[in-house]
């Protein structure tokens, strides 16, 4: 009797043990599960201020050409209404409020002249990367490296020296956009964040536009710096 009693204790010691184990495991893995959701929730919420920055900075600007039209207000608002449905359709890719658009958002020249505050590190690019196409190196393309393939360009309505604003490349990076319907390129830095690959200002468009065309189809376009 003494035995079988000695032994019934034994195993209810190793019963509570393993339970002991099993329950610390559930709370390691929960804790775990818990971090990368919390990991998950911040990412989605930079990429979500970034294109709703870079919303705001688009209807800003179609305001602007509205309160103050001239002989190319009608081309430029037509561009940036494209602009602002491509940052739309991201905003749904990234599961960010569609149409949301962030508050004190740069205007008119300050977009050519500043780097948003909080673009995405591309766009982006982290967001906008998410339905640019696959073949699209975007910020980390090699230097030299042509990236964008079959991306349109077309121009900011934006003014000031030779630039550039993307949805994949962070400001300060140098772009060099050939328009292969005439041979003439032009070499820019990105100073803002847009919600296309490239879109050229007014100076730099001039450089390689065809005469009173708006739109380069044909492009090629390359990261030299």
């Amino acid at each position: 009797m003494s035995r079988r009693r000695t032994l019934s204790t034994k195993k209810k010691i190793a019963l509570l043990v393993s339970a002991a184990t099993v329950a610390g495991g559930g709370a390691f893995a929960l804790a775990a599960t818990s971090n990368a959701a919390s990991v998950q929730t911040a990412q989605t919420s930079v990429a979500c201020q970034g294109l709703a920055t870079a919303l705001g900075n688009n209807l800003n600007f179609i305001a602007d050409q509205k309160a103050h039209p001239d002989s190319q207000s009608a081309a430029r608002i037509a561009n940036r209404e494209a602009v602002v449905a491509q940052i739309k359709v991201q905003q749904q890719a990234s599961g960010c409020a569609v149409g949301e658009s962030a508050q004190g958002s740069q205007t008119g020249q300050q977009a050519a002249t500043q780097p948003a505050q909080s673009a995405p590190a591309q766009a982006a690019p982290a967001a906008p990367a998410q339905s640019a196409p696959a073949n699209n190196a975007g910020g980390g393309a090699a230097t030299g490296q042509q990236v964008c393939n079959g991306s349109t360009v077309t121009l900011s309505g934006e003014g000031g020296a030779p630039a550039a604003s993307s949805n994949q490349f962070p400001a300060g990076t140098k772009l060099k956009v050939t328009n292969l319907d005439n041979n003439k390129s032009t070499t820019v830095q990105v100073t803002s964040v847009s919600g296309s690959c490239v879109l050229l200002n007014n100076a730099a468009f001039e450089q390689v536009r065809e005469p009173g065309k708006f739109l380069i189809r044909r492009a090629r376009i390359e990261k030299v710096g």
